[in-house]
């Protein structure tokens, strides 16, 4: 098209393409139909889901591979409002979302009132900015979006477009992009020097590493600093592999299992400075709340944003850029020995004794196997259950974004959506799902868009017919089991019938016959792992 005809939608879609998305990812209605013409014309490819909750997970998938926004399309009313949880989720874990919804033209609202829904003041709580599309101001809103997504902490933004603006051409050429933001710059002045004091007086250092960090790709300058001064670090779950995790000073993901807990939180405390880097606390349970005490431990915390949370406070708190801050704080400071007792090593030997790989079969079982089994940069996908918590202790991740799963929200039935975006965007990878059976029957008829696609993902589902962390709980409160057991069900069925391979697997020797076949398929394959019930007991 020529600037003299571009349409509203175009201005948003080129827009989009410029920021480098080239998935959306929804349900079309009438309302919408524009919108989808114009990414297509742009180069963004629209993928038809099954309900638009998995379809913004799908394009969550696509930004952890390429950092693009992932972009979900929604039509007016029950569209756009199935999207709720996947919005939300996309807040609390900092998902740069482009939400573009249809809606009803202003003037017909006056007198119509079928599918009317004020959609800015339903999103406004659960996104960074809500807009009302303009012809003439298409392309700054676009350009706005785009800003506010993905700058500071990323989050959803939601542009409503009216049917009639979709279709208008305002006939201007498209107006210059502001630039990028930079960086937050590295910390500097007088509480630098303090911080350097500390930094060179710490017998007993620890760090503390979270999503900032990844998002600022700051895992270079974490891996210097922690191996010049010997500084063991624990991670949030969705930090997991900013070092790769078989480094000797690394100590796994923290946050959900009690079990962890036990053994973290006394070296925790027992530290003598705690440096908190990009750490957002949003992951993290109760437990971890004021862990230490900032008026007798040193506290560095080095943040994307200012603390509002008070989950914990801290002696120093420097808004600024993790990588560089770390750089910055190392000058000049020489490295003494630390933690000298031996406990580190005491705490990772326990770790492996809490979380042991040597069970004949179990969920434990599955997870050894698969990480056996499965290349070393293979991507991971997990929703919520205690399927996730022994997981994310398991899982050996060594980069970034290679266990993706909702940690903040807690989202049942990501994982599929999850794995199958990723796996668009990042074909040559191998990528693998894990659900527990109540969240692959959440969505499990997304298997067919995975058939659409051609997609060979493996989707691994734990088979014990029951909600087992909720059960889990119910059972340590003394109450009657009560609606949450169900049914087993056959999944390796589901596959086939959605045009995938299916596989019940009972032991380890099925199990690493069954991911050997879908490995080597063209097709997705589901592997059903059947486990006892409460196989979850003393393991989380």
């Amino acid at each position: 098209m020529t600037p003299s005809n571009l349409r509203a939608a175009d201005l948003i879609a080129e827009r989009l393409y410029e920021a480098g998305c080239r998935f959306a990812f929804g349900m079309p209605g009438g309302e919408v139909l524009t919108i989808v013409d114009a990414l297509e014309k742009a180069g963004i490819e629209f993928v038809l889901c099954k309900h638009e909750n998995n379809a913004g997970f799908m394009a969550e998938g696509t930004y952890h591979r390429t950092g693009a926004p992932g972009i979900l399309v929604a039509t007016v009313g029950p569209g756009v409002v199935n999207g709720t949880n996947v919005i939300a989720n996309a807040h609390q874990d900092r998902v740069p979302l482009i939400v573009l919804t249809g809606c009803v033209d202003a003037d017909e609202a006056l007198t119509y009132t079928h599918q009317v829904l004020d959609h800015e003041a339903v999103f406004r709580p659960i996104t960074k900015a809500t807009f009302r599309l303009t012809a003439k101001g298409a392309d700054i809103i676009a350009d706005k979006a785009v800003g506010i997504a993905t700058e500071g902490r990323c989050g959803p933004v939601l542009i409503d477009v009216p049917i009639s603006v979709a279709d208008e051409v305002p006939g201007q050429l498209p107006r210059r992009r502001r630039p990028v933001a930079s960086p937050v710059q590295p910390a500097s002045g007088q509480n630098l020097d303090q911080a350097r004091q500390w930094l060179g007086a710490a017998k007993r250092p620890l760090m503390i590493i979270g999503l900032d960090a990844v998002q600022e790709t700051s895992g270079p300058q974490i891996r210097n600093f922690v191996e010049k001064h010997n500084v063991p670090f624990i991670t949030t779950y969705k930090a997991k592999g900013i070092v790769p995790e078989d480094h000797p000073l690394c100590l796994g993901g923290a946050g959900l299992s009690p079990l962890n807990d036990k053994t973290l939180m006394p070296l925790v405390q027992s530290a003598d400075l705690i440096l908190c880097v990009g750490y957002d606390p949003i992951e993290m349970r109760t437990g971890w709340r004021e862990m230490w005490d900032p008026s007798e431990t040193d506290v560095i915390d080095i943040s994307a944003v200012p603390n509002t949370h008070y989950m914990h406070q801290a002696s120093l708190n420097f808004i600024a850029d993790a990588g560089a801050t770390l750089d910055a704080l190392t000058e000049s400071v020489a490295p003494i020995s630390t933690w000298s007792d031996g406990e580190v090593v005491r705490a990772k030997l326990q770790l492996d004794a809490d979380f042991p790989k040597d069970d004949d079969w179990g969920p434990g079982a599955v997870i050894d196997e698969c990480r056996k089994c499965l290349p070393r940069d293979t991507i991971a996908t997990v929703d919520s259950g205690a399927h996730r918590i022994l997981l994310s202790q398991m899982w050996t991740c060594f980069e970034p974004r290679t266990l993706l799963q909702s940690s903040a929200l807690c989202t049942m039935g990501c994982a599929v959506p999850l794995a199958m975006g990723t796996e668009l965007a990042d074909p040559e990878r191998t990528v693998v799902s894990f659900s527990g059976d109540a969240g692959m029957l959440m969505v499990a008829g997304e298997l067919s868009t995975a058939a659409e696609l051609g997609l060979k993902t493996t989707f691994v589902v734990f088979v014990d017919a029951s909600l087992a962390l909720i059960e889990l709980k119910q059972r340590q409160r003394q109450l009657e089991n009560s609606g949450v057991d169900f049914d087993r069900h056959d999944f390796e069925g589901i596959g086939k019938a959605f045009g995938g391979n299916g596989y019940t697997v009972r032991s380890r020797v099925e199990l690493a016959s069954a991911l050997k076949n879908a490995q080597e398929s063209d097709r997705f394959s589901v592997i059903a792992a059947l486990i006892d019930r409460h196989a979850y007991d003393g393991r989380i």
